[in-house]
């Protein structure tokens, strides 16, 4: 336990962490005012453990029940994690690993055609029926636009396909990619709402299976088609272009063939809308835990790397916008919805799998209310001219499919 309270007693400057260590002794560890947790170590390796890499063992020891809380809850030991993360990487052996991590960065993110659909069935073909027990009735499985702050999971959901909608500025007759389509949130309010036709196309077979049930039960299949189908693999052209949360899944490497491909599907007056996780600040790493349990092969960009791979593919950035904390209350959402039917899902996943999970979704949260992450939406274009010069037209098409 030498090393672990060394690590505690430098990094918890707010809140009050009591580790109750295997052997049964108590260490206290306070800073300022802050959430209060006691937590129970059934490992003797977690001292040792805990102390070399918090980031990843933490949260295994958390699934694995070797790592209980007494008093208090996981919430309020990840927000002290959370609101003193900057005094715990600021710990010599933790920079250590970190600069280790970025070096291997590049490693983590090998999205061949093989390993992307691999990396996709590990998250996606869990189960639709777990992802319906906790996304909104659209299934919509990114971040939602809060217009207010009572807005609904199911309104903000609505509100992102309006504004992105808005945006695409489309026209009878376009023709429109969804690149990472999911279980077709966005592809179905553009044939439902726009005189066009949509190909929609995942990795998933899940997803793939359930978006073409919902086209076809909402009478729309004769405008919008699915394909399990990897974009590299896509021939056009497009009018339009949407990708909603998939440019996270490229990878580093990827960046320049990624922009190249939309822009060779594109028409000549084209325009794409790229929607994706980002980070403030320069090119970072995924944490060990999220990329070993979660998304395997997954990263969250800088705009520094985003913009450098756009600039050698000759599209313009005709727009651009940051959202900031609307992720942080999706996530809360979708937590608030998967405890309230935990029930179910222990059943159907297992008790290590929810609190894999509960893991997941509030670390994820905590990354945007505490940490760096954002998301953004790029706005790409062919050619100068191919959409209009002022801003307006985005506010004035988000108003006409509001009323």
């Amino acid at each position: 336990m030498i090393l672990l309270n060394a690590m505690f007693r430098r990094f918890v400057q707010s809140g009050t962490v009591e580790i109750v260590d295997a052997h049964g002794r108590l260490h206290r560890h306070s800073g300022g005012p802050g959430p209060h947790v006691r937590v129970k170590l059934h490992d003797p390796k977690l001292h040792l453990a805990l102390a070399l890499n918090p980031e990843l063992r933490a949260g295994e020891a958390w699934m694995d029940g070797t790592l209980t809380i007494e008093e208090g809850s996981l919430r309020d030991l990840l927000t002290i994690f959370a609101t003193n993360r900057a005094h715990l990487r600021g710990l010599p052996l933790q920079k250590a690993v970190r600069a280790a991590s970025k070096k291997l960065s590049r490693a983590f993110q090998r999205n061949t055609l093989l390993k992307s659909r691999a990396n996709v069935e590990h998250h996606y073909d869990l189960s639709n029926e777990l992802y319906e027990l906790f996304l909104d009735s659209g299934m919509n499985y990114s971040c939602g636009y809060f217009r207010s702050p009572d807005d609904t999971l199911d309104e903000a959901q609505q509100n992102k396909l309006r504004h992105i909608a808005a945006k695409l500025d489309l026209r009878p007759g376009h023709r429109v990619l969804d690149i990472g389509c999911g279980w077709g949130g966005m592809s179905l309010y553009l044939a439902e709402h726009f005189d066009v036709e949509v190909l929609g196309v995942t990795l998933s077979t899940e997803q793939q299976q359930l978006a073409t049930a919902r086209a076809r039960e909402r009478g729309l299949d004769h405008r919008v088609r699915f394909d399990l189908c990897d974009y590299r693999n896509v021939t056009g052209p497009f009018d339009r272009i949407v990708s909603i949360g998939m440019f996270e899944h490229v990878g580093v490497q990827y960046f320049e063939a990624f922009f190249s491909k939309v822009g060779a599907l594109l028409s000549e007056d084209g325009a794409a809308i790229i929607h994706a996780i980002g980070r403030k600040g320069g090119p970072g790493s995924t944490g060990a835990w999220i990329r070993k349990y979660i998304f395997p092969g997954g990263y969250s960009p800088a705009l520094s790397e985003t913009f450098a791979a756009i600039e050698k593919s000759g599209l313009w950035v005709t727009d651009m916008e940051i959202w900031r904390l609307h992720y942080a209350e999706t996530l809360l959402a979708w937590l608030t919805r998967f405890e309230a039917n935990r029930p179910r899902i222990e059943d159907m996943m297992g008790a290590r799998f929810c609190r894999m999970w509960e893991f997941y979704l509030m670390v994820s949260e905590f990354s945007f209310r505490y940490g760096k992450h954002m998301v953004f939406q790029i706005q790409l274009a062919r050619d100068v001219h191919a959409l209009p010069l002022q801003r307006d037209y985005m506010f004035e098409n988000e108003q006409r499919l509001i009323s």
